[in-house]
């Protein structure tokens, strides 16, 4: 067995990127479909993994950095949503938050209909739904012990961990494809000969050119610094109470209070652009760091009904983006870029929703609605709203508590 240390796992994770870039760059396929550059690098590694396992050789990571750099990305989300751009989106978000609850209700009557139909216990059905899926690793873990110590299902966690993996790796497979399919119908603003140039937002294009100096990276670095103190203190605080929130979340929420607490006292203006490259760097090495050290063994362990079902939820996510999602944000060109994001964070997470619409703005040219949107709701909604239609679905009569 190999064990790479920090450094090591620092290394290879650059490594990653540069090769998933340079897959992109000399792949038709992958640039065709958009298929995001740290998805891209991260599946070959853990392919070539896999295939070492086949010969004895494991290969493990030192992933300690992993979620600092995860906070880090919420932070500068925060720091770069002002309140004037959080009216702006109101309607929009209320809009979109629809279509997210309509996918999370969708996803476990599937989970639970294709259980039954299988013979599996409907918690299989359930745990394959919105718990691994919108939920991530994060909220399966969670919901595995509750479901193993308070339901008795064996093996919840493990089934937990495998089908939120699986969720990952196809959030950030499916979602460039489905923005490629609905930008057919619509123009994208690439397209357009007399559209005046703008200067992309925030996370739109993030290999578009912008200046920094050293100061300013300084002063944005600690800005999200603070973020991430405060916020670790506060999730701290709130943590067996009512109010419990995840940690990035009140990362995000200090970010928030930061960027406007001190533009409303004069302060200070955060410099967007700095935060745009920050913020670009960790979701892209955190990205790198999670898909390179998938264990894709995880997945061939899973029962072919498991699979069968995960399959299928693929498949409603990807119709759903289409025939849903699409239609119900405008059927234009940012509700296709929503439409992308949808799929990152439907199957996945947040980051890699962001993955993807970056996949689709560096392409077809900047959607800014859609980078404000999808964080918003991917952090501060789809986890609350999440654990309220799982507790619905759980007072359904045949699941009886043990």
């Amino acid at each position: 067995m190999l064990q790479l240390d920090f450094y090591g796992t620092l290394v290879a994770a650059s490594l990653v990127l540069l090769l998933g870039r340079g897959l992109v760059k000399r792949v038709g396929f992958l640039r065709a479909y958009n298929i995001p550059e740290p998805v891209a690098g991260g599946l070959v590694v853990a392919l070539i993994l896999l295939a070492l396992r086949g010969l004895e050789v494991e290969v493990r990571f030192d992933t300690s950095l992993q979620t600092p750099l995860m906070l880090a990305f919420f932070a500068t989300i925060g720091l770069s949503a002002d309140f004037a751009s959080l009216k702006k989106g109101g309607r929009v978000v209320g809009i979109f938050l629809l279509a997210v609850v309509g996918l999370l209700v969708v996803q476990n009557a599937m989970g639970i209909g294709l259980a039954k139909a299988l013979g599996l216990d409907p918690l299989m059905g359930l745990l394959t739904g919105s718990i691994t899926l919108a939920g991530g690793h994060g909220t399966g873990a969670a919901w595995g012990t509750v479901f193993s110590e308070k339901y008795g299902l064996a093996s919840a966690s493990e089934l937990a961990m495998a089908s939120a993996t699986f969720g990952l790796v196809l959030g950030g497979l499916i979602g460039g494809p489905v923005a490629r399919l609905l930008i057919k119908r619509v123009q994208a603003p690439g397209c357009l000969e007399a559209e005046k140039p703008r200067v992309p937002k925030g996370f739109e294009q993030p290999n578009k050119e912008r200046s920094i100096t050293p100061f300013s990276f300084i002063e944005t670095l600690a800005l999200i610094a603070v973020s991430l103190l405060v916020g670790t203190l506060l999730n701290g605080q709130l943590h067996d109470t009512a109010f419990e929130l995840p940690t990035f979340v009140c990362v995000l929420f200090v970010g928030v209070v930061l960027r406007n607490g001190l533009s409303v006292l004069g302060l200070y203006q955060v410099f967007e652009r700095e935060v745009s490259v920050l913020g670009n760097v960790s979701l892209s090495l955190f990205l790198a760091i999670a898909l390179m050290s998938l264990k894709l063994w995880d997945l061939a362990s899973l029962a072919l009904p498991i699979f069968i079902i995960l399959v299928a939820q693929t498949l409603v996510m990807a119709l759903f983006a289409i025939f849903v999602t699409f239609r119900l944000m405008g059927s234009h060109y940012d509700a296709a870029v929503l439409a992308a994001g949808h799929c990152g964070f439907g199957l996945g997470a947040t980051p890699t929703a962001i993955a993807n619409m970056q996949a689709v703005t560096q392409r077809y040219g900047p959607s800014q609605i859609a980078f404000l949107v999808v964080p918003m709701v991917g952090a501060f909604f789809i986890d609350i709203i999440n654990v309220i239609v799982i507790k619905l679905y759980l007072a359904l009569p045949f699941f009886a508590t043990a």
